[in-house]
């Protein structure tokens, strides 16, 4: 097995060089330390697998480095050595992140023990980030599910850790977020791949019908959803919209592992994992008696949340580039170049539709260039459209406040006081309403 690596951090020149002996000896790989400082200029170009660190020192303290550590490599462990008198900074150390701390005098086995433990904890949890993300590319979910947001790269990760799960999953999000999209992903990097994955629009099924649509006949000529799926995944969007009675219907079917077509008294075992979806706050649904809370239970052993769009500026573009170069092909056109102000308009856009809407206003931007014409503006609200008229009257302000703050500095190279004068406002003030309404310079220049 390789050796751990640690870092040992100590103004004490004979307990630095102690503990550099007693930890090779150990089979550690030792790099010592002075100066904290010195520790954090080394982490940029190699982490180890653990710090151990005294707590007082000269410029940069235990406690100091532990902070920067856990805000800038927050996966390694960092162990703190206190003497009598630190051991409530000690303790509050723990609340901040650090894995331990021993109180000297230590016992040496005991030091070695809280080391190794800590090393080998780091080691397992960059192995499984590495086999996760090892799994996306090699399944290719990298590519379905696309984005770099920290919602985005966590998403991807726990399809990947529960697609082999048999318990029910429930995906929460707006629409246009890729819920069927995380659905079949689900089913296809697990077990049941090979069988069926079959999609209900439940609000599509809540008419007369319903018992045979999802149950099936006992003549046989329909055999519904639910034997469609067996073996497989059956996927419900918007489940919430079944009625009660037939949400009870289902209730059993979930309960019981048994199917009971419409009509008939014979039943047949099945075995169906469910992947339920919802757009709406299911606990408001529950409340005002609209969902049964027994199948709600029944169906979020699992649940995952789709982040909006919204709420992941920085993939906009990146999701932008992808569908346009996606559909220049489809279409036989080349792909059209994107301008400051395209990029500044995707980002000022609220995408109510999410990623669906985004898909749309790349698919008219290209059709548009075959013409050699158009932008993303354009793309965004065609001539006779009005989906995205804001709702209140300070929505409207905001977005209209947006759209010019947008537009000076794209105007200006985000040259603050230059974007200041040309609205018309103070500096201070261009500040105030860029934080408020979630501007970013550098997006604009």
């Amino acid at each position: 097995m390789d050796q751990h690596n640690i870092f040992v951090v100590d103004d004490d020149r004979t307990m630095r060089e102690s503990l550099a002996h007693l930890l090779s000896r150990a089979g550690f790989s030792v790099e010592t330390f002075f100066r904290a400082s010195d520790v954090l200029t080394r982490l940029h170009a190699t982490q180890p697998d653990v710090i151990l660190t005294d707590m007082k020192m000269p410029g940069l303290s235990g406690l100091e480095l532990l902070e920067q550590v856990q805000q800038n490599w927050p996966e390694i462990p960092v162990v703190l050595i206190s003497a009598h008198g630190d051991v409530p900074l000690a303790v509050e150390a723990m609340g901040k992140g650090a894995y331990n701390f021993l109180e000297k005098p230590f016992e040496p086995t005991r030091l070695l023990t809280v080391l190794r433990h800590a090393a080998e904890n780091h080691r397992l949890t960059r192995d499984n980030r590495n086999l996760r993300s090892q799994l996306t590319a090699i399944s290719g979910l990298d590519r379905v599910l696309l984005g770099t947001t920290d919602a985005m790269v966590s998403l991807r990760e726990d399809i990947v850790d529960f697609a082999g799960a048999t318990m029910p999953v429930l995906l929460m999000g707006e629409t246009g977020t890729g819920k069927e999209v995380v659905a079949r992903a689900l089913h296809n990097l697990g077990p049941r791949s090979q069988a069926s994955f079959v999609a209900v629009n439940c609000a599509a099924s809540t008419k007369d019908g319903f018992a045979r649509l999802m149950f099936g006949d006992q003549d046989g000529s329909d055999i519904g959803y639910f034997a469609r799926a067996d073996g497989g995944t059956l996927f419900l969007d918007e489940f919430d919209a079944l009625t009660v009675d037939h949400q009870g219907a289902l209730m059993r079917i979930l309960e019981s592992g048994e199917l009971s077509p419409e009509g008939g008294t014979q039943t047949r075992k099945i075995d169906v994992r469910v992947i339920s979806a919802s757009n709406r706050d299911l606990e408001n649904a529950v409340t005002q008696g609209t969902l049964r809370e027994d199948l709600l239970f029944r169906l979020n052993t699992i649940a995952l949340s789709l982040p909006p769009l919204r709420n992941r500026r920085d993939d906009i573009a990146l999701l932008y580039t992808h569908f346009v170069q996606q559909l220049s092909q489809t279409y036989e056109v080349q792909v059209p170049d994107m301008t400051s102000e395209d990029h500044a308009a995707l980002l000022l856009h609220g995408w109510p539709g999410n990623v669906r809407e985004l898909r749309h206003v790349a698919e008219r931007r290209v059709l548009s260039a075959r013409r050699g014409l158009g932008s993303v503006a354009e793309a965004i609200a065609p001539a006779g459209e009005s989906d995205d008229i804001p709702d209140t009257l300070r929505q409207a302000v905001a977005a209209f406040e947006r759209g010019l703050i947008g537009k000076a500095l794209t105007a200006h190279g985000g040259k603050m006081d230059a974007v200041a004068e040309a609205l018309g406002i103070g500096r201070r003030t261009l500040n105030e309403k860029m934080v408020k309404l979630n501007l970013d310079r550098a997006d604009f220049v």
